[in-house]
């Protein structure tokens, strides 16, 4: 892809820094090091904490930087979003005086709803996904309204570029950044930073593979959409990129890899375990990259970004029991019995033996295997990891009973 200008210079992030310059709005956020990290991945690992913003995401940085500039003639800011795009919006037009009205999917959490009107926002709930609320977002612009695009405004970039300065000065000598992809303008900025600060610096972009489309658009030539996606990470999960962020990413993005939903709850799990953080799906998927087979760090300083924290507690339940199950600290067992008084008692007797806990057990008569007089008993157990899995797995059988460990 060709193209005789990019329109973003370094001199339009460093102008957005002086704009952020009210630590109400915009906090430079902490470094810290991840020696859990260091020991999984070979590197030194320090993690670059935006998910402490204030409205715990990095968007307010290319939001305020946007409105700033929007002029008089404008009373009212109007967005679509999720949920981060929506909060930063919110606090940075309600900080400059500004209406904003920002328009929502009907599946958004509640609890990014409640935020969003809490930043000073009026909250419409419009579609079932990002690109039916977009679509109504854009007809409620008109005379005294601008609309905030997420990441297809060289504004927005140049905001999200600042992040890149504060990270270059918070680590000099870093090897390699790490940047979560959504609709690429967090890693436009960034990547436009480092490459005047520090050019030998590797910028890699990371994308979930339910909602990856930076390879497939780098590949074609031109930004590439998906109709649906399905990731975790709803804050990554645009469906696509546009020009601008593409031709950006092309310029100045070294690598970009992606994750599964899998890797990305067992870097929430670790995040949440060994650092003390919460960090949402988007937040995480840096971190999933640099313990995943798919990108090396080893010997390196690496800098993951986590850029979000408005992880919904629904969200954290279902990424809990899926990691834990992973680690078959969540073990769902079926043993084949003969259906007969005590045998729900013998074999509860071997899991208490190996100090196991039971969460559920149920009968289930009607399998089609089953022979005339069987069952299976199936029981959700709670253990210290897959080496006592795997011990009540061998006791269980030398007791005479099949046992399958099963996911469903």
């Amino acid at each position: 892809m060709s193209r005789d200008h990019v329109p973003l210079e370094f001199a339009d992030i460093e102008a957005a820094r002086d704009r952020l310059d009210d630590e109400s709005v915009v906090r430079r956020t902490p470094v810290e090091r991840s020696t859990s990290l260091d020991d999984l991945t070979g590197g030194e690992v320090h993690l670059k904490m935006e998910h402490l913003q204030w409205t715990g995401s990095f968007k307010t940085r290319g939001a305020y930087n946007k409105i700033a500039q929007c002029g008089d003639d404008v009373d009212r800011v109007v967005a679509a979003s999720a949920g981060n795009h929506a909060q930063g919006v919110a606090l940075a037009a309600t900080t400059l005086g500004v209406g904003s009205t920002i328009v929502m999917p009907r599946t958004a959490p509640q609890a990014k709803v409640d935020a969003t009107r809490g930043y000073g926002a009026d909250v419409e709930l419009v579609g079932t996904d990002f690109r039916e609320a977009m679509a109504h977002a854009k007809e409620l612009t008109g005379d005294g309204t601008a609309f905030v695009h997420a990441y297809d405004d060289p504004a927005i970039v140049a905001g999200q570029g600042t992040l890149g300065i504060e990270m270059h000065e918070d680590l000099p000598d870093v090897d390699t950044v790490v940047v979560p992809i959504g609709g690429g303008g967090l890693i436009s900025g960034i990547a436009t930073a480092f490459a005047e600060r520090s050019p030998e610096t590797r910028v890699v972009g990371v994308q979930a593979s339910g909602a990856a489309t930076v390879p497939d658009s780098l590949q074609k030539g031109n930004p590439i959409s998906l109709e649906s996606v399905n990731t975790i990470a709803d804050g990554i999960a645009t469906g696509g990129v546009s020009e601008l962020t593409l031709s950006l990413i092309e310029e100045h993005v070294d690598e970009v890899v992606t994750v599964t939903d899998g890797e990305i709850a067992r870097a929430i799990l670790l995040l949440l375990e060994r650092a003390k953080q919460v960090v949402e799906g988007a937040g995480a998927a840096s971190v999933a990259a640099v313990i995943s087979d798919g990108l090396d760090v080893e010997g390196e300083t690496v800098m993951p970004l986590l850029c979000g924290g408005n992880l919904d507690m629904t969200m954290l339940q279902t990424v809990l029991v899926h990691a834990l199950t992973d680690r078959e600290q969540l073990l769902r067992l079926r043993v084949r019995i003969t259906d007969q008084p005590g045998k729900l008692e013998e074999i509860s007797g071997v899991i208490a033996g190996h100090n196991a806990n039971i969460q559920t057990v149920r009968h289930d008569r009607s399998a089609p295997e089953l022979d005339v007089g069987e069952a299976y008993l199936v029981f959700q157990i709670e253990t210290s990891g897959a080496g006592q899995a795997r011990a009540l797995i061998r006791t269980i059988r030398s007791h005479g009973y099949e046992v399958r460990h099963v996911n469903a």
